[in-house]
């Protein structure tokens, strides 16, 4: 296993971040970009790993690579269009520690020599598939890491959904890195959750006025998780407060039951919340609590699919519990903590139980499903702190 591999592997979702001044889709980013600063910059904003364009196209150059291994210890991904043992040479001469490998130019027979002259030489390589052909293909040869990429090299389309279904999809003995048109945390948590090990983030650091602080922001946990939403404008409010989730109940007892699951910005992420079963509303996360005595039983799965990726751990049907927090921080994997958290207490929380994500509702209310936007505001930015 590589420097570069062996950083995305590591536990938790990494970020391979980007180093381009242009790109076909966008055109100029950052033309005046220094390869050495935002090495420094990307190194001291948690990135795992750094990736530097050093195609002309995307006005990049080997000379970029230099200056970033100059600048920092990160393991460097070189991206290109690779075909020959050559290239692979001089980009480990320059100093990467992995070289892309993209299978729409290549054929099988291609991929594995590169992939063999690139174990030659100490390289790591990112197959990076756009299709299930492809996938299929990547798995076949046997690549670890394999990039699933949003974006449709031919259209320049973007396809999240497509994308998130190949990254659930890939074997799960490998690392998975989602590549492209990750811009904010829920986009990265739904990558997360399908089983991406690691982002791979480019356009969203170059244009930040911080790229560090972006980065940092992309990666940060928990997520905010807003629930008991009824109402447009309410979901509209916890989107610009910087809420990651936004819950709706659909049980029918619930006094805070909505009509649907309503639309919220790409910037969120939906969850359809039941009780005792599944219903038939698109989200996309659906939370499910067992029935008991007729109502929610305590805790509840988080589901992506048929895949339970989270346990959302609450507090008992209207009671109290002394040791929730000490149970929930004792939980293994990802947890959701709930149970009448507000801005006042979920500081407090969050250090003790260091949860993936915290969700609230009652206490964000002026009455039941109608939220109080300043709450929710004060809410999110305790979360935040």
């Amino acid at each position: 296993m590589g420097r570069f591999r062996a950083a995305l592997a590591a536990p938790g979702l990494a970020a391979i971040a980007e180093f381009k001044r242009r790109s076909p889709s966008a055109g100029a980013i950052r033309a005046d970009a220094d390869p050495a600063r935002f090495a420094g910059l990307y190194t001291s904003g948690g990135a795992a790993a750094m990736s530097v364009l050093v195609d002309e196209r995307f006005d990049g150059s080997l000379g970029d690579l230099r200056a970033a291994r100059a600048a920092t210890d990160l393991p460097l991904l070189a991206k290109g269009f690779f075909t020959t043992r050559e290239q692979l040479l001089e980009l480990r001469e320059a100093g990467a520690d992995a070289a892309l490998l993209i299978l729409r130019d290549l054929d099988d027979a291609g991929a594995e020599r590169l992939m063999a002259h690139a174990r030659e030489l100490g390289l790591d390589t990112l197959v990076e598939a756009h299709d299930a052909d492809e996938l299929a293909r990547a798995t076949r040869l046997g690549a670890d890491p394999i990039g699933v990429n949003a974006r449709n090299l031919s259209s320049f389309r973007i396809d999240r959904r497509a994308q998130l279904e190949l990254v659930a999809a890939a074997p799960r003995d490998r690392v998975v890195v989602a590549e492209s048109a990750v811009h904010s945390r829920a986009q990265g948590a739904a990558a997360e959750l399908a089983g991406a090990g690691a982002i791979l983030v480019g356009t969203a650091l170059m244009r930040a006025s911080d790229p560090a602080a972006k980065l940092r922001q992309l990666l940060s946990r928990p997520l905010v998780k807003v629930c008991g939403l009824t109402r447009q404008e309410d979901v509209d409010a916890a989107a610009e407060a910087g809420a990651d989730l936004a819950g709706f109940i659909l049980a029918e007892e619930s006094p805070r039951r909505a009509a649907g699951v309503l639309r919220v910005p790409e910037t969120m992420l939906s969850v359809a919340v039941y009780v005792g079963e599944r219903g038939e509303e698109r989200a996309d996360l659906d939370q499910l609590y067992g029935r008991e005595d007729g109502h929610r039983g305590r805790d509840a799965s988080l589901l992506r699919g048929e895949r339970e990726v989270a346990r959302v751990l609450d507090l008992p049907w209207e009671s109290g519990d002394p040791e929730h927090l000490r149970r929930a921080a004792a939980a293994a994997g990802r947890v959701v903590l709930a149970g009448r958290l507000d801005a006042g207490n979920v500081g407090a929380a969050i250090r003790s139980v260091r949860p993936w994500a915290v969700d609230a509702a009652s206490r964000l209310e002026s009455e039941p499903g109608i939220k109080d936007h300043a709450r929710v505001r004060a809410f999110v930015e305790a979360a935040r702190a």
